[in-house]
């Protein structure tokens, strides 16, 4: 009698891979430490229909749109939710025991696991990564310039427009090659602005096109362009999540909990999950509480009561957390929906 693997669980890696299969029993039965990239879908296309587990990394998604053609189930779950399942802890950690880890954890009835997203959707999400990118590089070139000109003596203000206003007045009196260094250093800036506007405009194009879903989200307070479309790219209609509180736990917009003994003891934040969306919602939280002065409508009201009663911190996660749960009402619940007024 043929021996049917159920549960398969795959280490990634760049050119060699570990796969471990079970049977029903929970029994290996197909242990292969070593899988070169080139063999690795042909192992995978000769396996029944089973449910493959793997740990949201580089390539994951590709990978996990690969099987799907292959009619397999497939999971995907953050590295930190899979190391409690490691046979040795970290003293034994190789590819064969992650794959292994892998095997047994996305079998597991309370396991969370990452949407697996469509070429589509990373497509998008490239766009957000090259714009994440190119702010960090101007970040990283102003600083530079402005060490640079310290070491002479010049001291610019931190503030953007007052720092290019104070180098194009410094380069007047810097003599030889620090007049030099500091115009090509300029220019690169002009550049990197020319890039962070073209990709604040197509983010911008992508989210008027979507009308189903990014313009929907726009409706709610504290949610632009760049926000929606992030979002939407990132968990599509939100139905790998139950709820809306269950995306925001994602997002580690959740308290920290240590209880014990009746006794519960909630800290800071998690921040959990992905740091981007989390990092977009909490700034239009910031935007939410900074123009609720002087309205009238319940979610102003709402927010200043809170920063009144807990301070503007907690105010900001409260507020970013409860956008959070009405994106993901508005995604999964669609024409269902109502915009809070």
């Amino acid at each position: 009698m043929p021996v049917t693997i159920v549960t398969v669980g795959i280490d990634l890696a760049k050119m060699s891979f570990a796969v471990h299969g079970v049977n029903e029993a929970g029994k290996p039965e197909l242990v292969r430490p070593d899988v070169r990239r080139g063999k690795l879908l042909e192992l995978i296309a000769s396996l029944p229909p089973c449910l493959i587990g793997m740990e949201a990394c580089s390539g994951a998604h590709h990978w996990a749109r690969e099987f799907q053609k292959f009619g397999h189930a497939v999971r995907i779950m953050a590295p930190k939710f899979v190391a409690p399942y490691r046979m040795g802890g970290k003293h034994g950690k190789n590819d064969a025991a992650d794959a292994a880890a892998i095997c047994e954890a996305v079998t597991r009835p309370n396991m969370r696991f990452v949407p697996i997203k469509t070429i589509e959707q990373q497509g998008k999400l490239f766009v957000h990564r090259a714009h994440q990118g190119y702010v960090a590089e101007r970040t990283a070139l102003i600083n530079r310039i402005r060490g640079l000109l310290s070491e002479v003596g010049i001291v610019l203000p931190q503030a953007f427009k007052a720092f290019h206003r104070g180098v194009h007045e410094a380069l007047e009196d810097l003599p030889g090659y620090c007049n030099q260094v500091i115009g090509e250093l300029m220019n690169e800036l002009s550049h990197i602005q020319e890039r962070i506007a073209q990709s604040e405009r197509q983010i911008q194009l992508m989210a008027r096109q979507d009308e189903q879903q990014a313009q929907r989200l726009m409706q709610l307070s504290g949610v632009g362009p760049a926000t929606a479309s992030a979002i939407v790219a990132s968990i599509g209609n939100g139905h790998d999540f139950k709820n809306g509180r269950q995306f925001s736990a994602w997002l580690g917009l959740v308290p920290r909990q240590n209880s014990s003994g009746g006794k519960v003891k909630l800290s800071s934040i998690t921040k959990a999950g992905d740091n981007f969306l989390r990092t977009l919602l909490v700034l239009g939280a910031r935007s939410v509480l900074m123009n609720a002065v002087g309205k009238n409508d319940p979610v102003s009201r709402w927010a200043l009561q809170l920063k009144e009663r807990r301070g503007y911190g907690r105010a900001v996660v409260a507020i970013a957390a409860k956008n959070a749960r009405m994106c993901w009402a508005a995604l999964s619940l669609q024409d269902q929906f109502k915009v809070p007024t």
